[in-house]
Order: C-alpha cells, then sequence, then structure tokens
C-alpha cells in the first residue's frame, strides 16, 4: 500500500484520470452485463426463470480482452508512477487512448452479438444486456479521454538507465570558461654598468712634441 500511494501522489492529474478510468473499467467487470432467461419445458407447460451474469460470469474472448486493456493501463502508469526505464511507440497518451477506443468497441460488439448459450429441444436460454455493460462502456470511452489528456500534456518518458558497470555518456554543454590572464613578469632590478677600460689605452713610453731632442754623440 506505501507503494501504490507514493505511485499515485507522482502522477500528473491526467494520468489519475486515466488510472481511476481504468480500475472503474476492472469494477465494471463485477456489474451484471447481460440477463439469461432460460425456459424449461415440463409437460405441456414452459417454466421461464431470469438470472444475471456479470462480465467475469459470462468470460469469453471480449470480456477477457477488455479485462486485459484496463489492467495493462494500470500496470503502464504504475511503472510511470515508479521511473521505470521502457519505451513505448508513440507516446503514453496514444496507447492509453488506443486501448480506451478498443476496450470500447469490444463492449459495443457485445451490444449487437451477446454470448451465445446452448440449449436443448425442452430447454431454451436467450441473453440480453443490463445496465452494466453500459457503465463499462463509459468507463471505457473515459479511459480513451484521459489518453487524449495525457498526449495534450505530452509528458516525456523518462530516460533510459544503462545498467551497472557502464557509465552514462556526459552530456554536452556549452560552457564558457574565462581563464584569468598570466601575471606580467616581474623586471629584474637594474645592474649598474661596469667601467670599460679606455681603448686604445695610451702608451707609457708616447713622446711628447715639448719634450727636447735627444743629445747626439760627438755633435
Amino acid at each position: 500500500m506505501t507503494r501504490l500511494a507514493r505511485a499515485w501522489g507522482v502522477l500528473e492529474p491526467e494520468q489519475r484520470l486515466a488510472a481511476v478510468a481504468a480500475l472503474v473499467l476492472v469494477l465494471t467487470m463485477l456489474l451484471p452485463w447481460y440477463s439469461k432467461t432460460v425456459t424449461v419445458v415440463v409437460g405441456n407447460a414452459a417454466r421461464a426463470t431470469q438470472t444475471s451474469l456479470s462480465g467475469i460470469g459470462a468470460m469469453s474472448f471480449v470480456e477477457a480482452a477488455v479485462l486485459l486493456v484496463s489492467v495493462g493501463v494500470l500496470a503502464l502508469l504504475f511503472a510511470r508512477a515508479e521511473n521505470r526505464a521502457f519505451h513505448m511507440p508513440g507516446s503514453d497518451g496514444a496507447i492509453v487512448t488506443i486501448a480506451g477506443g478498443w476496450a470500447a468497441l469490444l463492449i459495443f460488439y457485445r451490444l449487437l452479438d451477446k454470448p451465445s448459450l446452448s440449449g436443448t429441444q425442452r430447454v431454451t436460454a436467450t441473453v440480453g444486456v443490463k445496465w452494466g455493460i453500459f457503465f463499462a462502456l463509459a468507463a471505457a470511452c473515459m479511459v480513451a479521454y484521459a489518453g487524449q489528456r495525457m498526449r495534450a500534456a505530452s509528458a516525456p518518458e523518462p530516460p533510459l538507465v544503462r545498467g551497472r558497470g557502464r557509465r552514462q555518456a556526459p552530456v554536452e554543454e556549452d560552457v564558457t570558461v574565462v581563464a584569468p590572464a598570466p601575471p606580467r613578469a616581474e623586471r629584474s632590478p637594474p645592474v649598474a654598468a661596469r667601467a670599460r677600460p679606455r681603448y686604445p689605452p695610451a702608451p707609457s713610453d708616447q713622446l711628447s712634441f715639448e719634450d727636447p731632442p735627444p743629445e747626439r754623440d760627438g755633435h
């Protein structure tokens, strides 16, 4: 019951409407769908007895298909509430609409072609419809209407989740990162220039024009 309560709280309003309609369709299977009249001939007198048959009591291919459709819709909605990862052809709303329309078509077919009963010469049986089958038809139409509401809401399906041991591919995002500018190189303190030697160096024995000429021997 805890899971059901939690699932009910997760469903959207359109999904809740579909779940209620499918549940009502299941419950209508317990209502009287047909009336069976059995006529027994005893001697020269005929006695007729009338009984009611529910949808489950007169189970055939049609009633079984209606029950399967309603249970399938409930199972689909419960799985979506628990975020199960699977995809349906089209969308969930389209599937629910088709399911409700198919169930309504089957029930309408039963209004025209009632289930047959076997009889003998002295025992005859006829089948008519009762009010329960009309409630079932209305519930099936409600399922189809809820599917249309789900399609209009266009609820997205949950993404597929890979099994353990596999990493999910990262989602590409357009992210612009501003990198800080590199710091400027600090200037080194100035170095004092060395005193360059004078070039060419002055010769130590260079003669000066002011010096007296050298003395010669014998003169």
